[in-house]
């Protein structure tokens, strides 16, 4: 007798339903309705602007087209200020967070090197990234405000005539470096993962071929982990872009000095309780920005060869 085969695909579809349930109720849902919403003259305290004809009847019942993206890229170039300046902190941030990443990386992965307890320095590399946002921003605020401990010593070695949260420099070089002491963790390990999958008789080739750790560095190791550096800078700067709870805590809502910390996502706050509709524009636009970006650093740092035109051979019959 043929036994009967269990298939158990059936089980994989199961386990996968309360997935698809939470995103198409947490998050389908609420990105269709901004989407929705960007293109409808909505009010918060009076609902849709619907446009009547003498009789009484809906012209209009809200819809506004384009309008609600001109006026979020016309009012006064508050989109692009903080746009810009969205952009400003994260590469404040991201610059140093790769840099160190990969060095750390590579020495960690490097035999030669034979670095003892590493799991120690792994661990506490890694623990920034679990503490939340809120309580290091909290934490960095305390110590920077006037009278807090790192103040009182920049005081005495500078002469500080105020807070460095007051000064524009100060205050982008502080919320840099909190998402750099937060995030570099994190990639350095999702490079050590890539550099320790590279075969190391690459390694052991370059080394008896005569070539230094740099050559070996920017040869072997850079365009082997390419496609881990462009995911961390794709997340990075999707990250960077919904950066809200940093600049917020040490800037409050006004933006900090000159509105120097006013983020995208701090604009999109300001305006929830006003104008659905401006808000609902400006994050998709936000949503439009990273996925070209995104779009565009995959594509350049893809490891396929660019295509080649294929010439037509002309097929000559004998005649």
């Amino acid at each position: 007798m043929k036994r009967k085969s269990i298939s158990y695909a059936k089980w994989g579809y199961i386990f996968l339903i309360p997935f698809f349930v939470v995103y198409f109720i947490f998050q389908l849902i609420p990105i269709l309705e901004t989407f929705y919403y960007s293109f409808i003259d909505y009010k918060v305290d009076t609902g849709t602007v619907s446009i009547f004809n003498p009789d009484g009847n809906v012209v209009n019942n809200g819809f506004c087209g384009l309008q609600n993206y001109i006026d979020v890229l016309g009012s006064d170039g508050v989109f692009t200020t903080s746009l810009w300046n969205t952009v400003v902190l994260w590469i404040i941030g991201f610059i140093p967070q790769i840099v160190v990443s990969l060095l750390l990386a590579v020495w960690f992965t490097d035999i030669r090197l034979k670095l003892k307890a590493q799991g120690f320095f792994k661990t506490v590399i890694y623990l920034p990234n679990v503490i939340m946002a809120s309580a290091i921003s909290l934490l960095f605020y305390s110590l920077f405000t006037q009278g807090g401990a790192l103040y009182e010593v920049f005081d005495s070695l500078f002469g500080l005539e105020t807070s460095p949260l007051n000064t524009v420099a100060g205050s982008r070089m502080i919320v840099g470096f909190i998402n750099f002491i937060m995030w570099y963790g994190n990639t350095t390990i999702l490079l050590m993962a890539a550099i320790m999958g590279v075969d190391t008789s690459l390694y052991e080739s370059a080394q008896i071929d005569g070539a230094n750790p740099t050559q070996t560095f920017w040869r072997i190791t850079i365009p082997l982990i390419r496609p881990i550096l462009a995911y961390v800078l794709v997340t990075s700067m999707i990250g960077g872009l919904q950066m809200y709870d940093v600049p917020t805590l040490l800037g409050d809502s006004s933006g900090g000095p000159k509105g120097v910390l006013m983020t995208l996502v701090m604009q999109i706050q300001l305006g929830r309780d006003s104008s659905v509709s401006t808000v609902g524009a400006i994050s998709v636009l936000v949503f439009i920005i990273s996925a070209i970006l995104g779009f565009l650093v995959l594509n350049l740092m893809s490891d396929k060869p660019p295509k080649s035109k294929k010439k037509k051979k002309k097929i000559v019959r004998a005649k």
